[in-house]
């Protein structure tokens, strides 16, 4: 069913609708742990080293169709708020036309640069092998994600935040046993891995799909629904290529990081990309608030209720901060013990380099937090520019302290490079999203004089 977040305390909506959200996060990070841990365990630090390094690699591509598609559900949320229902659909309909031609081609281009990519990331020889062949198959199979991600963003537009849920639970576990299956009775490698990744979540997708399509009468679209005008397509790109391109930035600066790790060689990628997934999971409640406030803001922009979006976002700003405490106590308390599911016998040189990973970025999670919320704050308000000049500081920030810093300081330059990224971009998206309210609110006051 849908859900109307124009109404109701904003507290009560945002733990509602995050819940399933949440749990969604939770087991899609913990099936790729679970993928980590299975190739760590049974391929060796080699193969860990491999797959983990490409992470960012498919971070460019899945998050790049990712913003497309969280940015053309904008628009279907604030025509659900509007209650319009014919331009629900139509909204609809031209974010499924550009999500698909858009997959097509991105596929395309990165297969063709997959090899190139990997050369310029200082991927050492020894893993070289096993990198692009993981990293072809996931390619190859970029569409499973982006469809599911489509699917899953209309429904979230829609208020719905439990039917995408209980399909990725569904491919948490199908990967999982794929995973087994592949690696340890077909003896496939990190072949086995890819394609386990690319059926479980081929299946969420379909899954996704059919029910919504079935269910729910507003994704039953019909023929004339995809004859769309064209001002339909220009917001849609007004909002969603400046998200895509936001995470692109993002990711960009991933693998400029990554650059700089593999400079140290497979013990240390191997550390960080242990760390990085302790730290994946612990994050997803920040990652989940940012996803309920894209939809809260959106809805109740179409709605013209404005008072409600700074109500909803100090609320939502209060829960992140108490919650990243919380997360940050966590890695503190229990990380180092979570270091060792990841890696058969780990040395205490990879415990160590992973340890200090965790510790600094415990201290930074509070604008970790931020990001997400104010972020999507604006992007639910139609506001894209800065969100993606965000990405730009970000990527500026941790370039500069990754090839600067360990020179001067060794490893621990690595662990600063990401909380220096995330102060970067923290600061200037809460400075616009309150001049921005600022704005809005003096437009109201303009117009009640008028009234008078």
């Amino acid at each position: 069913m849908t859900n109307d977040m124009t109404q109701g305390k904003p507290f009560k909506l945002f733990i509602w609708f995050s819940i399933p959200l949440l749990i969604g996060n939770v087991f899609q990070q913990l099936y790729s742990m679970v993928d980590t841990i299975i190739v760590g365990k049974f391929l060796g630090e080699e193969a860990l080293a491999a797959v983990g390094s490409t992470g960012s690699m498919f971070f460019l591509v899945n998050g790049f169709l990712l913003g497309l598609t969280s940015g053309f559900s904008v628009m279907v949320a604030q025509r659900f708020g509007a209650k319009d229902e014919d331009s629900v659909k139509k909204a609809i309909a031209s974010n499924i036309t550009l999500t698909v031609i858009l997959t097509i081609v991105v596929t395309i281009v990165m297969l063709a640069l997959k090899t190139p990519l990997l050369k310029l990331m200082n991927t050492p020889e020894n893993v070289f092998g096993y990198a692009d062949t993981y990293i072809t198959i996931i390619y190859a199979g970029i569409f499973t994600q982006s469809f599911y991600n489509m699917s899953a963003g209309i429904l979230r537009a829609l208020g719905d935040s439990k039917t995408p849920l209980y399909f990725l639970i569904l491919a948490s576990v199908v990967n999982i046993v794929l995973d087994l299956v592949f690696i340890v009775n077909f003896d496939m490698g990190v072949a086995g891995a890819a394609h386990a990744t690319n059926i479980a979540q081929g299946l969420a997708a379909i899954l996704c799909l059919v029910y919504s399509y079935k269910k729910f009468h507003l994704l039953k679209l019909k023929k004339e629904d995809f004859k769309v005008p064209a001002s339909y397509y220009r917001t849609h790109f007004c909002i969603g290529l400046p998200m895509a391109l936001q995470f692109s930035i993002t990711a960009i600066g991933i693998m400029t990081l990554q650059s700089a790790i593999n400079i140290f060689g497979s013990s240390v990628m191997a550390a960080y990309i242990a760390a990085s997934k302790v730290i994946q999971l612990v994050m997803q409640p920040l990652v989940t608030y940012g996803v309920s406030t894209a939809t809260f803001v959106g809805q109740n922009l179409g709605a013209g209720l404005y008072h409600r979006i700074r109500e909803g976002v100090k609320t939502i700003t209060f829960i992140s901060i108490i919650t990243s405490i919380l997360s940050s106590s966590v890695l503190l308390l229990f990380g180092k013990s979570l270091i060792g599911l990841f890696l058969e016998n780990p040395s205490q040189e990879v415990i160590g380099y992973a340890s200090q990973v965790l510790n600094y970025a415990a201290a930074f999670f509070i604008p970790l937090g931020l990001i997400f919320v104010y972020r999507n704050a604006l992007q639910g308000m139609g506001e894209s520019f800065i969100p993606m000049m965000a990405g730009v500081f970000e990527l500026v920030a941790r370039a500069v302290v990754a090839y600067t810093l360990p020179a001067v300081i060794g490893f621990v330059g690595i662990c600063l490079a990401d909380p220096a990224a995330w102060i970067a971009a923290a600061v200037p998206l809460v400075i616009v999203y309150f001049m921005k309210m600022r704005k809005i609110e003096q437009e109201m006051d303009k117009e009640d004089e008028i009234r008078i």
